[in-house]
């Protein structure tokens, strides 16, 4: 199917011509969740886990799923082309009323919208990137992945302007993630990442990392980091479904051990890399 062919609301049709109403909650009220899913050669990657966290953040929204598991990937598949690499944006509101109000209306369609986009090369990642450590003013339910990023956008913006990549999020001392990323760092020879909660993404790239690391006898732990902790590490990585994992080499103005990308990170890169391999074969 063309790149520029998106599905929505049931139609598969050329993204100028896909428009929604202006009364939908989405618009109005960021009311809705979305989930993006890399393919690599036409296969979603960890479709299942994806889906799951899709079904957890409809549940926290309270918004019915409108497709099972087996329609969804019937939707999804024809956006793919196989000979790219490519990921899946996938939103779902929770409709259009017929006027605005907070309540929760009655009797609406949800709003499904997806379509597929190449997967571009990540800038740095073979000599690192930069981040700054910043307060996270974000909501309570960082788990759920809602629509409403408008904290995250802020966050990130503050990185950009100061010419870094990300933003990592700090609550009461503790690193919680990245403005769209989770994070890893190396402390004292072990890997360690924040645990999962109501403060983070259950990233599933974060997942399958920790999945590598065992399998690969690599030391880890899912455990608090705080940012003196951070400010000492040998390594720090950010993962995410597009950007995979990316080596921090600075972190506000300050280098992380001698300012190139660390050996373990080189490691699991290429570990990754091979568990990609394998899952699209």
């Amino acid at each position: 199917m063309d790149s520029k062919t998106v599905y929505l609301n049931g139609r598969y049709l050329p993204l100028h011509d896909a428009k929604i109403s202006v009364l939908d909650r989405g618009f109005l009220f960021g009311d809705g969740i979305y989930e993006v899913i890399p393919a690599y050669s036409g296969l979603l990657f960890h479709f299942e886990e994806h889906m799951e966290r899709l079904e957890n953040s409809l549940s926290s929204i309270r918004l019915t799923n409108p497709h099972s598991r087996a329609q969804w990937l019937e939707i999804l598949e024809p956006l793919l082309d196989k000979n790219l690499d490519q990921y899946i944006y996938l939103q779902i509101t929770r409709g259009a009323a017929d006027k605005r109000d907070h309540a929760f209306p009655e009797n609406i369609a949800p709003t499904v919208f997806a379509m597929c986009s190449n997967i571009a090369p990540v800038a740095g990642l073979e000599s690192g990137v930069k981040a700054i450590s910043v307060d996270d003013s974000r909501w309570e339910l960082c788990n759920v992945k809602a629509t409403t990023l408008l904290a995250n956008i802020l966050l990130r913006q503050q990185a950009v302007e100061k010419g870094c990549a990300e933003a990592i999020l700090v609550k009461d001392g503790y690193v919680t993630e990245g403005a769209a990323s989770n994070i890893f760092a190396v402390i004292d020879g072990i890997l360690i990442t924040p645990p999962q909660g109501s403060e983070i993404l259950p990233g599933i790239t974060r997942n399958v990392i920790l999945d590598i690391a065992r399998q690969n006898n690599i030391p880890y732990s899912e455990d608090i980091i705080s940012l003196d902790a951070l400010q000492t590490a040998s390594e720090i990585w950010l993962t995410s479904s597009t950007r995979e994992i990316v080596p921090v080499v600075q972190l506000d103005n300050e280098p992380i051990a001698n300012g190139k990308p660390g050996p373990i990170w080189k490691a699991m890169n290429q570990l990754f890399q091979a568990y990609k391999q394998s899952h699209h074969e």
